[in-house]
């Protein structure tokens, strides 16, 4: 049962370069991940694609074959793809193949594993994941030949900057939720860069919890007195239904993609667990059970508090910044001193060999 996510976003939400990142993070942590590109504009793309919608067809081609622009011909693509569905799943049959044969003959990486994780890199058009069916279907199809999914919908946090936009995002995730239909968590990306664009009117916990949005009343009389009462009732819908929620993502930094790995992973019910010596003759269904159940009913570890996320990011960076540098050198400095001991050791045995 192959586990993945669909990474869904605005343009310019910092969909592929998360896409990246946690493939990175996957592959440093001997979890087993590939890559399917399914935008057909994105092209060359930052991370090694196995998968390109590009195989299929074309922006390019549906544009000019079809007369169409670039919005048109990328919703074009994505009919294309769904009425070709068989191509993408034989596609992802066979890098699922080469992959778990590529575990099977390491050592390193042998039975116990589970699945490799995939995924699925979307465009940034947002009609494909409120109100435009092929990607549901896709999804859909997906699901029913054994694949379990999570959303993971990255927003721009200097959204949370200017209320009305934060208000038009927050309406955005909740019919994205609606729609798509997935295990679903919504995302504060770019949070690094949050702090080049002024003091915020209120803490970020206010933002990524979304508890009680009649304090923004105030600021939108202010800012957009001629809709606020509009923009009110959509603060009133939002409340209503109570699932909206942000995590946040700084791309660049460990602790936060682990953590929302964490969330991710949580969110799909996937536990991972690499088998120690004496396990791997054995199934790993009972460390892997044992860790489904106590990550579920217990709080992630080590997970930052929001608190924590607004000094690092935005009340302190540049102290932070400047100590995370100094740790860095330090830690360079440790691991050319120990390659310098190491190369030493190894001529000084060399020299002993041939005495």
């Amino acid at each position: 049962m192959p586990f993945g996510e669909i990474v869904i976003g605005s343009p310019g939400s910092g969909k592929s370069t998360y896409a990246y990142g946690k493939y990175q993070l996957l592959m440093a942590l001997n979890r087993k991940c590939i890559v399917v590109n399914l935008d057909p504009a994105n092209d060359p793309t930052p991370y090694p694609s196995a998968i390109s919608l590009s195989e299929l067809i074309t922006l390019q081609d549906a544009m000019d074959e079809l007369g169409l622009g670039p919005n048109g011909g990328m919703l074009y693509c994505i009919e294309y793809l769904e009425q070709n569905f068989d191509w993408l799943e034989g596609r992802l049959k066979e890098e699922l193949e080469r992959s778990s044969n590529e575990n099977t003959a390491s050592p390193a990486t042998s039975s116990g594993k589970p699945d490799t994780w995939v995924i699925f890199d979307l465009p940034g058009q947002v009609e494909l994941s409120t109100n435009h069916n092929s990607l549901k279907a896709i999804v859909d199809k997906l699901s029913k030949v054994g694949y379990r999914l999570a959303a993971v919908h990255l927003c721009d946090a200097h959204y949370v900057t200017d209320t009305a936009k934060y208000v038009s995002v927050l309406l955005l995730s909740l019919r994205t939720m609606f729609h798509m239909g997935l295990p679903h968590i919504n995302v504060l990306s770019k949070l690094d860069l949050l702090s080049k664009y002024g003091e915020l009117d209120f803490n970020l916990d206010f933002y990524t919890e979304v508890q009680d949005l009649s304090y923004i009343s105030n600021t939108l009389s202010t800012s957009h007195p001629r809709y606020s009462a509009l923009t009110m009732a959509i603060c009133d819908l939002v409340e209503d239904f109570g699932l909206v929620g942000f995590e946040t993502l700084a791309v660049e930094d460990k602790t936060s993609m682990l953590n929302l790995m964490r969330v991710v992973d949580r969110a799909l019910g996937y536990a991972f667990v690499v088998p120690g010596p004496e396990q791997e003759k054995d199934s790993t269904s009972k460390p892997n059970t044992h860790a489904l159940f106590s990550s579920t009913m217990s709080a992630i570890p080590n997970a930052p508090s929001i608190g924590d996320i607004q000094e690092r990011w935005i009340d302190q960076r540049d102290q932070y910044d400047e100590w995370e540098m100094g740790e860095w050198r330090r830690e360079g400095v440790a691991a050319a001193s120990a390659n310098k001991k190491a190369a030493e050791s190894k001529l000084q045995d060399g020299g002993t060999q041939k005495s």
